[in-house]
């Protein structure tokens, strides 16, 4: 029998990690250049029917069956599950609720580390006197393992094990001793944070501390819904991949927070308080800080630009350059709120990702918290390794796509079937409704038992087979060319190019163009950039890295490439390799629990055999 009798302090804490287990980087980073991307306020539509259609469903469906796992002191997925159907089949889907919180963990605290770098940047100064282009190579010096922008030796590196050694120190302590009490100091500073960064955003002004645009030009561009936007799948793919990043869902950590509440707990309210106070950091303070600063001071064609680097490169390349802008002082201040936020935003999620395997491994194989804490925290900083040292190689990416995307698509299909269709409807019902403080609108067991497993097929689907320039008209039974990030795509690396190789002896353009500069970073980073304009009439450009201590450069300032041309010689690793090594480790690693859970499963029915 299991002694892992840990509770929570108090319902406010509990929904405060909750919360705090949703609200992420997605909320400030992804969700507003989702929304530029994808129609802007036309984007809050598709996004608010994925919410109500697929996000409280399945933190219905998560709540409730963590807690019904809990009754039987079950507290990681695969035996939650299988406590709901006892075919094997169930503890092995459940495998996904310990990977994807182990995998992502391992590149999330990579992100975490930076904010904690990124905050003592921005109180000794360091950005003072930069420009734009200084703050965004800043960055991929920083990024350059080897690379210290502080004069600490492997920089990144050691912001990284510190912040790794921050989480399991505080698992180590426990649910009310350690991360309840993170979620009950770090979620109210978050939103202050957010809220005196709003403020400074929203009330910017034309022409006072070098601004071009009031703050209000940034909500209107923002908000400024583009309907024809509604009748493009891509748009309803991205509202509902955003609705997965943003909650958590998918992951397992809802459940294995869940299983240690009381057998009449309140389920229903809490999962509905920690949701919307999850769209409500999103919605109203996410969207009111990047794009408002930002169109404020660079103005809009530079921000949807900027956008196509991701919020990371909106987040870390351009905001302490744009605080900069507020003077010394006033700069400082935003940076250690901006990316104290963040901080808070990303340990809040990195620490429930620590529970599930956690509760595994103290269920089934008696380990203590600490123990249990620290072997998270060293299992992670290993997997991480990668992302760190090969972070340019697409590694992160990688980890990214497969255990922060497509697992949770899959892990959410699987147990919404075996919820609304196994378990059953009836069963599943009475465990949402059983203590709940609030009426459940009973159009949800409807929802929760069609609706929402058919809108996860059609995004699974939509995934695996993306066509090329999201051109769904294309779609016929001949068939049809695939995108690049599609799950199909992604597998048979359509967007390699020419470099398909793992190892080869020169480089080929990905891309034609003119290379219009060469140059270096203060990190001894070695780049070219070809530039190319398209059929749209817009500027794009590709930046090509190599070193010249290997690589002779085949171009120069001026010449003309194109796309299979070779631009350096020497010896290269390309991306390719890098790419299926990161998988071959993913997939390694999901074997190696799939294994645990099955020797744990014998365990048990080896005491079984000796008790009776």
């Amino acid at each position: 029998m299991a002694s892992n009798t840990e509770a929570w302090g108090s319902r406010v804490g509990l929904v405060l990690a909750m919360a705090g287990n949703a609200v992420g980087f997605g909320n400030f980073l992804r969700f507003p250049v989702q929304a530029v991307q994808n129609g802007g306020g036309a984007f809050i539509i598709p996004y608010l029917v994925s919410f109500l259609l697929m996000g409280i469903p399945l933190l219905f469906i998560e709540w409730s069956s963590g807690r019904f796992g809990g009754k039987y002191r079950h507290h990681s997925t695969p035996f939650i599950l299988q406590s709901m159907d006892r075919r094997w089949i169930w503890k092995y889907v459940g495998v996904f609720g310990i990977f994807s919180n182990i995998a992502i963990a391992a590149y999330y605290c990579y992100i975490e580390s930076w904010t904690m770098s990124y905050m003592i940047h921005s109180i000794i100064g360091t950005f003072d006197g930069l420009n734009q282009t200084q703050v965004a190579a800043f960055f991929s010096d920083y990024l350059d393992v080897k690379t210290s922008t502080t004069g600490i030796p492997y920089e990144a590196l050691v912001f990284f094990v510190f912040c790794i050694a921050l989480n399991a120190w505080i698992l180590s302590k426990g649910l009310s001793s350690g991360v309840e009490k993170v979620a009950m100091i770090g979620m109210p500073l978050l939103i202050i944070f957010g809220i005196f960064l709003a403020i400074k955003g929203i009330t910017l002004k034309a022409g006072v501390h070098g601004a071009i645009n009031d703050g209000t030009v940034g909500l209107n561009f923002l908000w400024t819904p583009d309907f024809t936007s509604l009748a493009n799948p891509k748009v309803w793919l991205a509202a509902a991949g955003q609705i997965f990043f943003t909650l958590s869902v998918g992951m397992g950590s809802i459940q294995c927070y869940a299983s240690y509440l009381k057998k009449r707990d309140d389920v229903a309210l809490n999962a509905m308080s920690a949701g919307w106070m999850n769209e409500f950091v999103e919605v109203v303070l996410g969207s009111a800080i990047i794009i408002p600063i930002g169109i404020g001071y660079l103005g809009i064609d530079k921000i949807i630009e900027l956008t196509n680097l991701g919020g990371l490169g909106l987040g870390f390349r351009t905001m302490p350059f744009l605080f900069e802008q507020w003077g010394p002082a006033l700069s400082a201040i935003a940076g250690v709120a901006f990316f104290g936020l963040l901080f808070f935003a990303g340990i809040t999620s990195s620490l429930a990702m620590g529970t599930p395997g956690m509760g595994f491994m103290m269920d089934e194989y008696k380990w203590s918290r600490p123990k249990s804490a620290w072997a998270f925290g060293l299992v992670v900083m290993i997997l991480g390794l990668p992302t760190i040292f090969f972070f340019n190689e697409g590694v992160f990416d990688e980890y990214d796509y497969w255990a922060g995307t497509i697992s949770l698509v899959i892990f959410a299909l699987l147990e919404a079937i075996l919820f609304s269709w196994v378990f059953g409807m009836k069963k599943g019902w009475k465990e949402i409704t059983d203590g709940a403080d609030i009426q459940v609108p009973l159009v949800y067991r409807f929802i929760i038992k069609y609706i929402t497993p058919v809108a996860l097929i059609l995004v699974f689907t939509g995934a695996l087979l993306r066509p090329v320039n999201d051109d769904w008209s294309s779609i016929n039974l001949k068939g049809w060319k695939l995108h690049n990030e599609s799950i199909i795509g992604q597998l048979q690396h359509k967007g390699a190019g020419p470099n398909r190789q793992w190892f080869s002896r020169s480089f080929y353009a990905e891309a034609d163009g003119i290379v219009d500069s060469v140059y270096s970073t203060k990190g001894n980073n070695y780049f070219f950039r070809t530039s190319a304009i398209q059929k749209s009439g817009k500027l794009s450009s590709k930046v090509y890295r190599y070193n010249p201590s290997k690589h002779q450069l085949l171009v120069e300032k001026g010449d003309v490439v194109f796309t299979g041309q070779a631009v350096y010689a020497g010896p290269v690793i390309n991306r390719v390799f890098y790419l299926d090594m990161a998988r071959l480790l993913l997939l390694t690693v999901f074997l190696l629990i799939s294994l645990l859970v099955y020797i744990a499963w014998n365990k048990r029915i080896r005491e079984r055999r000796i008790r009776r």
